[in-house]
């Protein structure tokens, strides 16, 4: 306990220190606006050679050639710095002698020069306390854990070095001091933390293990700082020497993470390196490099640093109070916002430089607010996505593959028992946790037993209403674990329990992956428990009557022999006897010897074959509709009857409902039901008019047909299959619905068909395998 207390007293000291060092570093770049014009000395008079902010001078009146003659009341040889620096940095008030000996002086406010005041003021400000307010998030849920606060020191002091760069840009020492040793400590922490990572990784740490040695650097930075404040004329050497430390400390971390990763091939390397290029280099290679090797920046400290506002977030992507380093997906996904917004800038910013003269300094202003913008976007838009939708952003072979991969692997199960635990391996996997179980909670008696013998929940543990008011697709969050509903039946409802430990937080995409596998697992429950009970009653059947499943094989095979049987006869009343008769014709033509009439005999022959070519294309037509799969039901109906009409002598009224059916199979059997009560009408019926309706029901649909032909007696109907009535009522019970017909002799005939898409029940239409028939007297 003491131990604790002491480590809670020296993170708050550090982050008091953090506090003072701060504000007093915003205070100066505040008091002070950083100006930054070059100067040049002439027979003892300084000329202003080049402005940094260029419309800021010209709207003063600042030009080259002017001569600077007091700054801050101060006569402006009495500055030190320009003997060397040959650059004035800050200052309040200039006395501005013209080419024309008169005097301007110029007071000058943070707000006068909007680069200077966003860049150096207000973005560090923002960072600075947001960076506070996630130190502090990141310590009071991980306070235990080592690596988390390595972390929140190295966020701390990236962001002072950040703050820093106002002060230390107008030369205040205390700036100077804090902007060297943070540009220092902060990699010196990041070698710290990735010599701990390694060890949390289990991978051979590559480089010297004495890590302590390094913090020797950060301290010669403050003495070296120091020096160059007492002397002034040294500090562009130091200065210097600063930025070649931190070249040479960054290489190291990368060539660490680089040939780690191309010994170990970790993900968590790769990420890491990555995290660690993006924000680095762009300060490196365009500020850095430039100003220790040529003496001139690419971009300014102020704009580059920017990039140094993605480190601590980099990190901070590691889900922060979840599993700490697994960030793979959110940095993925960073990474796929990045190149759409990047593409999309270059090429917004390629069409303003085209058509407008804006300048370089205006161009990059516009590139990092349209960037930024862009990725926000993004992030609202995969929100709005997800909360309207339920749709998420997702990279290859992440949860959308991971929910394929898991359904085929549960769904090759064929016991609920083995159902179950292979679904809780699965579970276990793609969570990256052990703790998850499958409970039973019984109905009746409200006791709640696992199926983990390690692991009892006691009544205490779990909310008897909400497991009760758990219902299918809900997934709750309590103290310990989350709870979601699986599979409920008469008796019992199993509820899926993983452990949380207040610490495992389930993501969006998480808690949607278990979410869609949870309705899949329930079907596969449902489907697996009627295929046992349908093995059940074989088995007992086979038990009782040896004779009865043999019975069933020959009942099926007769089936499909008396589909083939009349398929064959169609085929041979209509189609042969065509191919026959133009094979006598054709032979007739043969052994003719008159010659005169080949054209008119060929043209008959044609007209023949055009005809059964038809005739069996229709056949395959009705064996497989090729508008049902394409174009729909109605599409496919619509055809249908355009060609009874071309067959039948009878005046045919009928409406097509357009229905919205989830179980596809309906369509078809719906197209088979046509054909049946069609065909009837043009061979048997003999009426007048037919009609036929294909009505949309609340939950299903209803077909009714009418005509006014000759009818038939019913029990004519009930022995006989030749009227196609016998499957059309199979096809209708094989769906649980209604089946009625009414009919008599010379009275015409009535048929009502009424399905309930998802009807479980079992079909009223029946009575003792009978027909349900009204026989009108």
């Amino acid at each position: 306990m003491v131990l604790s207390n002491s480590k809670s007293k020296w993170f708050w000291l550090a982050i008091s220190i953090y506090l003072i060092m701060g504000l007093y570093l915003l205070y100066v770049t505040y008091s002070k606006p950083f100006i930054n014009i070059e100067l040049k000395e002439k027979n003892g008079e300084w000329l202003v050679v080049d402005s940094y902010y260029k419309d800021w001078a010209t709207k003063q009146q600042i030009e080259p050639g002017d001569i600077i003659i007091n700054v801050d009341g101060t006569e402006i040889n009495n500055i030190p710095n320009l003997k060397y620096d040959f650059v004035l940095r800050a200052a309040n008030d200039l006395t501005i002698k013209k080419s024309n000996s008169s005097l301007i002086h110029i007071h000058i406010k943070p707000l006068d020069i909007p680069q200077q005041f966003y860049y150096l003021l207000i973005a560090p400000t923002c960072y600075f306390f947001l960076t506070l307010i996630i130190s502090l998030y990141l310590y009071l849920n991980q306070k235990n854990n080592p690596l988390v606060k390595i972390l929140i020191f190295f966020i701390l002091t990236v962001s002072l070095a950040y703050v820093s760069i106002g002060a230390a840009g107008i030369l205040d020492s205390i700036g100077i001091i804090i902007n060297r040793s943070s540009m220092l400590v902060c990699l010196v922490l990041l070698i710290h933390f990735l010599r701990k990572y390694f060890l949390f990784l289990n991978l051979k740490w590559i480089f010297i293990d004495n890590i302590k040695v390094f913090y020797l650097l950060p301290l010669m930075a403050v003495f070296f700082s120091v020096c160059s404040i007492i002397y002034p004329f040294i500090n562009p050497i130091f200065s210097s020497l600063t930025l070649w430390i931190f070249f040479i400390l960054l290489t190291v971390i990368l060539c660490i993470l680089g040939i780690s990763y191309l010994i170990f091939k970790t993900p968590q390397l790769k990420i890491l390196l990555s995290s660690i290029i993006i924000p680095f280099l762009p300060f490196l290679f365009l500020y850095a490099l430039p100003e220790i090797i040529f003496n001139k920046q690419v971009l300014s400290a102020e704009i580059s640093s920017l990039f140094l506002m993605l480190i601590p977030y980099s990190f901070i992507c590691t889900q922060l109070t979840e599993r700490i380093f697994d960030m793979e997906y959110f940095i993925t996904r960073l990474r796929h916002y990045f190149n759409f917004s990047f593409v999309f800038t270059i090429w917004l910013l390629m069409g303003l430089y085209w058509l407008t003269d804006m300048p370089i300094s205006s161009m990059a202003e516009l590139f990092f607010f349209a960037f930024l913008s862009s990725i926000a976007l993004f992030y609202i838009k995969e929100k709005i996505d997800y909360h309207k939708r339920k749709i998420l952003f997702s990279t290859k072979g992440d949860y959308i593959h991971r929910l394929y991969t898991t359904v085929d692997s549960i769904g090759r199960v064929v016991k609920i028992e083995d159902l179950l635990d292979k679904f809780v391996q699965e579970i276990a996997l793609h969570l990256e946790t052990k703790h998850v179980h499958v409970l039973t909670y019984d109905l009746q008696t409200h006791q709640v037993t696992s199926t983990s013998i390690s692991k009892e929940y006691t009544q205490n543990q779990m909310n008897e209403i909400l497991l009760e008011n758990l219902r299918l697709g809900d997934i709750k969050k309590t103290e310990h674990f989350y709870i979601a509903f699986i599979h409920q039946d008469i008796n019992y409802k199993r509820i899926l329990v993983v452990d949380h430990n207040k610490s495992i937080y389930l993501k969006d995409e998480e808690l949607l992956w278990l979410e869609l596998l949870l309705l899949y697992l329930n079907n596969f429950i449902e489907n697996t428990k009627m295929v046992e009970d349908l093995l059940d009653q074989l088995k007992h059947m086979k038990e009782a009557d040896k004779s009865q499943l043999p019975w069933l094989n020959k009942l099926l095979w007769l089936r499909f022999e008396q589909e083939k049987y009349q398929l064959a006869q169609e085929l041979h009343d209509t189609v042969l006897q065509e191919q026959l008769h133009i094979a006598r014709e054709m032979d007739v033509f043969i052994h003719a010897k008159r010659t005169t009439d080949i054209r008119m005999n060929l043209t008959k022959i044609h007209d023949h074959m055009i005809a059964s070519l038809n005739d069996l294309r229709g056949y395959c037509e009705n064996l497989k509709p090729p508008l049902l799969d394409t174009l729909g039901l109605n599409a496919a109906l619509e055809k249908f009857i355009q060609k009874v009409h071309k067959r039948a002598d009878f005046v045919l009224i009928y409406t097509i409902d357009r229905l919205y059916l989830e179980d596809e199979r309906l369509n078809l059997i719906i197209y088979r039901l046509f054909q049946e009560l069609m065909n009837n009408a043009l061979k048997h019926s003999h009426a007048n008019t037919v009609e036929i309706h294909l009505l949309e029901t609340e939950d299903g649909f209803e077909i009714n047909y009418s005509d006014d032909g000759v009818g038939c007696k019913m029990d004519e109907i009930i022995v006989s299959d030749s009227m196609g009535i016998r499957g059309m009522q199979e096809r209708v019970q094989a769906f649980n619905g209604q089946f009625s017909i009414n009919t008599d002799v010379g009275e015409g005939m009535s048929i009502r068909i009424k399905v309930i898409e998802g009807n479980h029940t079992h079909s009223m239409a029946t009575k003792d395998g009978q027909l349900l028939v009204k026989n009108n007297i």
